[in-house]
């Protein structure tokens, strides 16, 4: 019978064999970040380079002058405080109406007994099969009968009509929620909407942090939507507000990519506020992938 082969001495040691494999962890992590990192750091440096800078071969990584005053010219080519107003009406007001909406339907699925329940669950998860596409020219002939088209009702009301992955999301979390608590909650005379408002709610508060983060997200990212129903300058947000940038100039990347960085700059800031409560949601409910 062979021998065995011993280790080295070094990797004898448990100590230094868990330093070494959490610092291989760490630097595959961090080489995979810079991979993901690439194209924002390609930004942020042409955003701040001359024109001659861009063309120059080699590329130019960091800017020498650096050319702060692209950030000032490219928002005044355009409207930006009122393509970010109406960014914010498009995105603010869709995030109160999913949390609020998919949150009671979320409840009535979870803690609610009614006849059909299970079913009429499937057939709401059904939907989510469905692609957009499908339904575009349906609901925009809706919204042309009702007279929203020009107008930032297709973009904000059904929102407050909740959402099939929203719901389905909260409603694996409001399982998670001892049923004790709604059980005392009964007998102390709570009716369900008070047991949905205060206790369901409050304990809820992860889950309800990545339902917001993903309506800002999408809503604030969305370019189809906008460009669908809104025919008018004053109404722009600022999704086709870049659009209409580079048509109405010449295309000047190193504004376009300071523009650019302006509009990615608040779902940067939305994600990094809310990260541990959105992270604590997608572990709580059971989400991967």
């Amino acid at each position: 019978m062979q021998a065995r082969r011993a280790q080295p001495f070094w990797w004898q040691s448990r100590t230094l064999r868990s330093y070494l494999t959490r610092g291989t962890v760490f630097t595959v992590l961090l080489l995979g970040s810079v991979l993901f990192l690439f194209p924002l750091i390609w930004m942020l440096s042409t955003s701040l380079k001359t024109n001659e800078q861009v063309y120059r071969v080699p590329t130019v990584w960091i800017p020498n002058p650096i050319a702060w005053e692209n950030y000032p010219r490219a928002l005044s080519r355009m409207p930006f405080l009122l393509f970010l107003r109406n960014s914010c009406i498009t995105s603010f007001i869709p995030v109160i109406g999913a949390v609020l909406s998919s949150s009671m339907v979320a409840y009535s699925f979870a803690r609610v007994q009614w006849p059909g329940r299970n079913f009429w669950f499937i057939v709401l998860i059904a939907t989510m099969m469905l692609p957009g596409q499908v339904t575009m020219i349906p609901v925009y002939v809706l919204y042309s009968k009702l007279k929203w088209i020009n107008t930032f009702l297709p973009l904000t009301v059904p929102w407050f009509f909740g959402g099939a992955f929203y719901v389905f999301l909260l409603r694996q979390f409001f399982l998670g929620i001892p049923q004790e608590l709604s059980d005392a909650a009964f007998i102390d005379g709570c009716s369900h909407p008070g047991i949905w408002w205060r206790i369901i709610i409050p304990l809820a508060k992860p889950a309800l942090a990545t339902v917001a983060v993903f309506t800002f997200l999408f809503t604030w990212n969305d370019f189809l939507g906008p460009l669908l129903y809104l025919r008018e300058e004053r109404l722009y947000t600022l999704q086709v507000g870049l659009q209409y940038f580079r048509l109405q100039n010449q295309v000047n990347w190193q504004e376009l990519m300071a523009a650019s960085l302006v509009v990615l700059m608040p779902t940067l800031v939305i994600f990094f506020l809310g990260q541990r409560y959105f992270v604590q949601g997608i572990t709580l409910t059971g989400l991967k992938g």
